[in-house]
């Protein structure tokens, strides 16, 4: 049986990003089910609707890149109770033009880390509303991960097996939506 592929797209661009660690720490929660592939997104250029007639490069990679993926992930930080302008340009430029819009019928799932109590439960929110608004089916529920304690090691493994646990099952509910919604009727 193939597996299917699952895009992982980390909302930082930072080089040390807590939440490109905890994205590893998740993508091997699911490795035994799916493919892994990892979209980047700090190459991008700001999104400047006259670039459109002859896009760069690294927007035709990325664009092709989530085409090509059925469901996608998102682990992002908060920047300012929202989510980083990195992650909000991939969007952006993924979204337009409308007819070619990567993002509509994807299945979707978003958690991220941050330091503070509630993690990144503001970015999630919006987050979760631009993705509706771009045609992408995001899975319900929540994943707010505190990183203090931090949850994964600098290799992205989990040292804190509560929070293994949790994120676990919110990786479990992803894995059965996507192979619901990503597999042919009788498949």
């Amino acid at each position: 049986m193939t597996k299917h592929k699952v895009g992982i797209i980390v909302g930082s661009n930072r080089r040390e990003s807590i939440n490109r660690r905890f994205a590893l720490a998740l993508a091997r929660l699911l490795a035994d089910r799916f493919e892994i592939a990892w979209v980047r997104i700090d190459d991008l250029p700001m999104y400047n609707q006259d670039l459109e007639g002859d896009r760069p490069e690294t927007v035709r990679r990325f664009t092709a890149e989530v085409g090509a993926l059925p469901a996608l992930l998102f682990v992002t930080p908060e920047h300012n109770r929202s989510i980083p302008a990195v992650l909000k340009n991939a969007i952006d430029w993924g979204s337009k033009p409308t007819d070619k819009n990567v993002w509509r019928g994807k299945v979707a799932a978003i958690t991220g880390t941050a330091n503070g109590a509630i993690g990144t439960a503001v970015a999630q929110q919006h987050l979760r509303a631009i993705l509706g608004d771009v045609g992408t089916l995001v899975m319900g529920g929540e994943a707010y991960v505190t990183f203090k304690p931090e949850p994964v090691d600098t290799e992205g493994n989990f040292v804190d097996e509560s929070r293994r646990t949790f994120c676990k099952a919110y990786m479990d509910q992803f894995a059965l939506l996507v192979q619901r919604l990503a597999s042919p009727p009788g498949a």
